[in-house]
């Protein structure tokens, strides 16, 4: 079993910035990938940025390119991602997934758990 904890979040203004954490714990082992997910009240999961735990690879979608960065500290089985130029479209539950296939795209249901979430909201 995989646990995944994320903190970090908040409240936040517009045009600010936020780092988000998922602490990763219990059978951690092989090719495994974190992705960052996000859901606005009554909005599909949407993929946020991914990262391959093996090589620090990283993949984000189109509209996030430039906003936010995926990073992992291996020594402490963590995953962040940094948000800047927050806006308050950005408002929404966030998520870190594991996957231990490797994989660390935007099809979530190809993760194989998930955290609790962490709430950001951004104000105008």
């Amino acid at each position: 079993q995989v646990q995944l904890v994320e903190s970090g979040g908040g409240l936040a203004q517009s045009g600010g910035s936020l780092r988000l954490s998922c602490a990763a714990s219990g059978r951690i082992f092989g090719n495994y990938a974190m992705g960052w997910f996000r859901q606005a009240p009554g909005m599909e999961r949407e993929f946020v940025g991914g990262i391959s735990w093996r090589t620090g690879t990283t993949y984000y979608p189109a509209s996030m390119k430039g906003r936010v960065t995926v990073s992992r500290d291996n020594a402490k089985n963590t995953v962040y991602l940094q948000m800047n130029s927050l806006k308050p479209e950005d408002t929404a539950v966030y998520f870190c997934a594991a996957d231990f296939s490797g994989y660390y795209g935007s099809e979530k249901d190809a993760y194989d758990y998930w955290g609790q979430g962490t709430q950001v909201t951004v104000s105008s």
